[in-house]
């Protein structure tokens, strides 16, 4: 996501929050979204590690 869209993402994602929701629900949600993003952006430039790697890595059987 680019930088000038973000404030206006926040108050997309504050706006659809419930009422009740606290500080912690939506430092949460920011870092939920956040991590995805991220995720993404990884994926995407192909930075990312099979699951036979991982399997590997912690000695895992499949």
């Amino acid at each position: 996501m680019e930088l000038v869209g973000i404030k206006e993402e926040a108050h997309r994602l504050i706006d659809r929050l419930p009422e009740t929701m606290g500080w912690d629900d939506l430092m949460y949600e920011i870092f939920v979204r956040q991590a995805i993003e991220s995720g993404m952006a990884d994926s995407a430039a192909g930075d990312t590690t099979s699951v036979e790697q991982v399997r590997a890595a912690f000695g895992l059987s499949e």
